[in-house]
């Protein structure tokens, strides 16, 4: 738990101290209720789970579904309207911002041959993914990558990109360094 708090502390300059993370920061209470539902989608009590997601959905305004694979040190930042769907699988050191979504692409006709299927994103580690992103279907997000502001990926993105648009393009190659809402020098000088 400490080494999760440190990470925010770390990537958000208005984290003041652990314990206003632990009582204010609605992305700390969407991940400590996703563990639990999770527990219980991996022990089959589906109903259980899901009742612990709505409610946390309800507190939060996160809704990450109790079977999606979530790593080490997930941060979301503000929160509101973070969908996070059943077959994604988000690595270590993620950060996702407000109003991103994590969703698949396939129409709700045909549900039976949509289940147990891999529908969703996979996010590698140390990704930002900026307010507003929408990276849909069950595509890779490459280590490092940053995905900026409202850009919609429907495709793989390698290691160190840097992804703005719609459809979203790469306009270069990430650092390791942290940049909040995935916003670099390249992503300020790309035309619009």
């Amino acid at each position: 738990m400490n080494k999760f708090l440190q990470s925010i502390i770390n990537r958000d300059p208005a984290a003041k101290s652990k314990l206003i993370i632990i009582l204010t920061y609605p992305g700390v209470k969407a991940v400590f209720f996703y563990k639990i539902a999770n527990f219980f989608s991996l022990a089959k009590f589906n109903l259980v789970a899901k009742i612990i997601s709505q409610f946390a959905r309800f507190l939060t305004g996160i809704e990450i579904h109790p079977s999606a694979k979530i790593g080490k040190n997930l941060f979301i930042d503000h929160g509101m309207g973070v969908v996070i769907g059943e077959t994604s699988d988000v690595g270590d050191d993620v950060t996702i911002y407000h109003g991103v979504t994590l969703g698949g692409i396939s129409p709700s006709i045909n549900s039976d041959q949509q289940r147990n299927v891999k529908r969703h994103p996979t996010i590698k580690n140390n990704v930002v993914i900026g307010s507003g992103a929408q990276i849909l279907g069950p595509i890779i997000v490459g280590k490092n990558s940053k995905i900026g502001s409202n850009a919609v990926v429907t495709n793989d993105v390698p290691e160190n990109a840097i992804m703005v648009g719609i459809p979203a393009r790469n306009i270069g190659v990430s650092t390791d360094e942290f940049k909040p809402y995935a916003v670099t020098e390249e992503a300020k000088k790309e035309k619009r």
